[in-house]
């Protein structure tokens, strides 16, 4: 193992405020659940994404998923159409509720849900059990934008309501619109690494102001309007941290500098690459496309570069670089195996070769060139 500084992934990156936040929570005992700073951070993330959406601080991104696919109806016996290249917390709250994953491809360009293979999967429903899937769920994934004006036409044509999952797309923007405000539902994370932390959390992006009102009641343990503690529905510990909040509120203010700096060090790579046979990246594939870039990814052509995306991840590790690949198919994964699959192996192909990058907002130039010399090192030595 090398003896130079690590270089990580994506690190949580503070902006200088949040300590404001928090000791204003202190200062005035508010170190429970819910509290000011909340109320705040819901309001900040609205002002953000829009005015006519309604959004619900809780426990996380995947808390987000479950309340959602409760209140949009999903149980025992349904089937939920999800995209495969997408991490476990896409899929487990599907098996939460009850209800069948049908796991659908991604496309080359994007690397998000197939428009292709989405209607595939949901005309085979159908012709197998005469009704279509009751929920679908498009990922943002690693920030890029899916297609969402064909994904959306798809959806309103057999009547299949959308639950995006914008976990790693705060920021991003398809066609003049944010991630997040496309589906009846969207979920947030903020987990450690995203774009934004709040030390874990997630948020619940609600198309309508009642959602929101359930929302709050079931991630407080649904308890009913009494004197004493009565429950009529199940209810869940959803709700985020007044504290948690309080860091939130500080990373709001720092949000487009955070997706501006991501963005540069995408850029950076790309050019510091550029002459690298067999390297290519995730990119907007268009002017419709504004990922928030929240990881550089590459896809690594091993007959090209002369080495795989496990060579260089190796080297990355043994130099004290973290890389991650990207995303196992969840079709792929032991848990899942059993559940339908459609598509043509390219989240397989994607998974096989591809590689995520340092990409948080402190990395140096210093660390760059790190990064980019185990690369040019992978390829001399071969």
């Amino acid at each position: 193992m090398s003896s130079q500084p690590k270089i990580w992934l994506s690190l949580a990156q503070m902006g200088g405020q949040e300590q404001k936040f928090i000791q204003e929570a202190f200062d005035t005992n508010w170190v429970v659940p819910l509290g000011p700073n909340v109320d705040g951070f819901e309001r900040d993330l609205q002002g953000y994404l829009g005015e006519d959406k309604h959004i619900v601080a809780l426990s996380s991104g995947t808390a987000a998923l479950h309340l959602a696919l409760i209140q949009m109806g999903v149980g025992e016996g349904d089937e939920v159409i999800c995209q495969s290249f997408t991490f476990s917390a896409s899929a487990n709250p599907i098996r939460y509720v009850g209800a069948i994953p049908i796991f659908v491809d991604s496309e080359p360009d994007t690397w998000n849900m197939s428009p292709k293979f989405l209607e595939e999967a949901i005309r085979d429903r159908i012709a197998q059990t005469g009704r279509a899937p009751k929920v679908m769920i498009p990922v943002h994934l690693y920030g890029m934008p899916a297609k969402m004006d064909e994904i959306m036409a798809i959806a309103n044509r057999y009547g299949i309501a959308v639950l995006e999952d914008a976990a790693e797309a705060l920021g991003s923007i398809y066609k003049g619109q944010f991630c997040g405000t496309f589906g009846e539902f969207a979920c947030l994370s903020f987990n450690g690494n995203k774009i934004i932390t709040t030390s874990g959390g997630g948020a619940l992006v609600c198309s309508r102001a009642d959602d929101a009102v359930v929302t709050k009641f079931l991630a407080t343990q649904a308890r009913d309007n009494a004197p004493h503690y009565q429950h009529s529905h199940i209810g869940y510990n959803y709700r985020l941290s007044n504290i948690c909040a309080g860091i939130g509120r500080g990373q709001m203010l720092v949000l487009d500098q955070h997706i501006a700096a991501r963005r540069s060090i995408n850029h950076k790579y790309k050019e510091m690459l550029k002459d690298c046979p067999g390297i290519s990246f995730l990119e907007n594939p268009g002017p419709a496309f504004e990922s928030n870039m929240w990881l550089t990814c590459i896809i690594i052509d091993p007959h090209k570069a002369g080495f795989s995306r496990e060579d260089l991840r190796l080297k990355m590790e043994a130099a004290n670089i973290e890389t991650r690949p990207l995303w196992k198919p969840m079709h792929l994964q032991p848990i899942f195996h059993e559940y339908p699959f459609y598509g043509d192996g390219t989240a397989e192909t994607l998974f096989n070769n591809g590689l995520c990058l340092p990409s948080h907002p402190a990395l140096t130039q210093q660390d760059l060139e790190r990064v980019v010399g185990i690369i040019d090192l992978s390829r001399l030595a071969q």
